[in-house]
């Protein structure tokens, strides 16, 4: 069968997104200082350099969680990156697990449910390809834009997300 026939598994629109959404947050991370890894607008929130670490490792993580059956959940630590440096190669290698796993997802595994439990107590379970979309995508994408916010705060120019932003408008000629 060739490539222009052959049927589109239900996370082909996934991976392409994946890929989309890749060169986005790579803009965002890109803008993170090395200076302000510390700073914090809240004392309830993350650094600057937990949440940037997070959104650079959330979809490989949520990829490893999800390709368990079963996802036992302990305490979460969210490390703080070191530099700004680490950002982008620490991206690229969560993207390559995310896409790797999703390229491996067949449609009966996608529909299976997953369970994430504490102590033995199912604490959710859900069919896998449903939190693909919630906890992995939808999850780093929520994160990426709180990290947009602390650009702004810290008076770093915001990247076009899915337009223009106050500082970069990609329409303009």
């Amino acid at each position: 069968m060739s490539q222009a026939t052959a049927p589109v598994k239900a996370v082909t629109p996934l991976i392409a997104e994946v890929e989309q959404e890749t060169q986005i947050t790579r803009r965002v991370l890109e803008r993170v200082a090395g200076d302000k890894l510390t700073w914090k607008p809240h004392a309830k929130s993350m650094s600057l350099g937990q949440l940037a670490l997070h959104v650079a490792t959330t979809p490989g993580a949520l990829a490893s969680i999800l390709a368990t059956d079963t996802y036992e959940v302990g305490s979460f630590d969210q490390p703080e990156a070191t530099s700004a440096a680490e950002l982008i190669p620490t991206l690229k290698e969560s993207v390559g697990t995310a896409r790797q796993f999703l390229m491996a997802l067949d449609e009966e595994r996608a529909a299976a449910t997953w369970k994430a439990t504490q102590a033995g107590r199912e604490l959710m379970a859900a069919p896998r390809i449903a939190l693909v979309r919630s906890i992995m995508l939808n999850h780093w994408y929520h994160h990426r834009g709180q990290l947009s916010v602390y650009l702004r705060l810290l008076n770093v120019p915001v990247p076009s997300i899915y337009g223009p932003s106050a500082d970069e408008n990609p329409f303009a000629g």
